[in-house]
């Protein structure tokens, strides 16, 4: 069916960067016990504040950066060139080994709570600030950003941080390219777009940490830690805002379930789908959710409905009534103060494909599907697949037909849920 595969099998993939990571951890652990540790103070400060950002770390489905702090506390230390006017001697295997010391220390209570995917979370950090450090430590080591004096060392690393930003995003996007068979182009632009709020909070801090301190001394860590710590409070709350949002969304949803106009469970299935399918084709973190919010509130307008359509299944109506029932619908989105880009998509779901935004068509496509194959039995994935295929010219899209076959072929084929 066309099915994209990545260059890499999953379990592979999966432990890629882990065991890159754990290759360059073993490295630097082994340099710095033959070596032994210099400027110990130093490591203890930068240590202690990786391992405070661990602790203060955030949690969820949706987190880019779970540590800013510690983030921007590891990139600091990497970057740091002088403390207070004294040359850094530390270099790149004492920095990678202090950041996964203090990580490993810091995480110890979400490991204990089982409180997430710890192991891709310090594997990305170890690479990226080894990353990092080999670019920066031994250019300053041989004093090659000693004429970059005054204001034209900020911008050095400035533009430091951003190829680590750059690598921290491929990092991101290549596993799950490979585990998913998603393109990858968007997944790093999505990666990329993520990066623009916090993460650039996270490399503006970690530069201004490293230039006081080379100014300054010590000190200076505690005083930039504040603005990034109330960041990241104000990111908590507009996080829980935007839960509740969904949550409210997904409850307005299930009223045509609850009136029993649709069937249990249609919507989410229909979202869930439809996010896989936009995903599939390169649609942008916004986009995905103005398409999930719309997926969910598709069958709104049947509600305005006298007589309920068998099963909920719009898309055998005529097409008149399928645009009144759009359109019924859109005007209901409009009403709930949901995004106006949400009930453009609910509105014009039952228009001929060609005149239709991306997410409306997938909504259509989605939607057609889920009803055709729900009752079909075995087979009935293949039949329902066909069925689009073959469907009039203008009913649903090829192009976005073809993405929900190589979505479902990456599930083996699998039948909808029932609730």
């Amino acid at each position: 069916m066309g099915r994209r595969r990545s260059p890499f099998p999953a379990p592979a993939a999966g432990l890629l960067v882990p065991g890159c990571a754990g290759l360059v951890a073993l490295g630097c652990l082994a340099s710095v016990l033959a070596t032994g540790p210099v400027q110990r103070p130093v490591a203890l400060a930068f240590g202690s504040l990786v391992a405070l950002g661990e602790l203060t770390r955030r949690t969820g489905a949706e987190v880019r950066e779970a540590a800013p702090l510690g983030a921007a506390g590891a990139l600091a230390y990497a970057m740091l060139g002088d403390v207070r006017g004294q040359p850094a001697q530390h270099g790149v295997a004492q920095t990678v080994t202090v950041v996964l010391a203090a990580s490993l220390l810091g995480s110890v209570p979400y490991v204990a709570r089982g409180g997430g995917p710890v192991l891709d979370h310090l594997a990305r950090r170890v690479l990226t600030v080894a990353f990092a450090a080999v670019c920066f430590q031994p250019l300053s080591g041989q004093g090659a950003f000693r004429d970059w004096s005054g204001p034209a060392y900020a911008p050095l690393l400035l533009a430091l941080l951003a190829l680590t930003t750059l690598c921290d995003a491929v990092l991101a996007a290549a596993p799950a390219h490979a585990r998913t068979g998603w393109p990858f182009g968007p997944l790093l632009r999505e990666e990329l777009r993520g990066m623009v709020g916090i993460t650039s909070a996270v490399c503006a801090t970690g530069a201004v940490m490293a230039l006081a301190v080379s100014v300054a001394g010590l000190w200076a860590l505690p005083v930039f830690c504040v603005p990034l710590l109330l960041a990241q409070l104000s990111y908590r709350r507009y996080a829980a805002v935007r839960a509740t949002y969904r949550q409210t969304i997904a409850s307005l949803a299930r009223a045509t379930e609850i009136a029993g106009y649709t069937p249990a469970g249609h919507a989410r299935r229909v979202a869930g789908l439809g996010v896989a399918v936009g995903r599939e084709l390169g649609l942008s973190g916004a986009e995905l959710t103005v398409l999930e919010y719309a997926a969910l509130m598709h069958d709104i307008g049947q509600l305005s409905l006298v007589d309920p359509v068998p099963a909920g299944a719009t898309a055998g109506l005529p097409v008149c009534e399928q645009r009144r029932i759009a359109l019924l619908g859109g005007a209901v989105v409009r009403q709930t103060g949901v995004d106006a880009a949400v009930a453009v998509v609910v509105e014009r779901q039952a228009d001929p494909c060609r005149e239709q935004p991306v997410a409306a068509r997938i909504v259509r496509v989605v939607n057609a599907y889920e009803e055709k194959v729900r009752d079909a039995g075995p087979g009935g994935v293949l039949t329902a697949l066909e069925e689009l295929r073959l469907a009039t010219a203008g009913d649903y899209a090829p192009e976005v037909v073809e993405a929900l076959a190589r979505v479902l072929a990456r599930g083996s084929l699998s039948e909808p849920s029932a609730g």
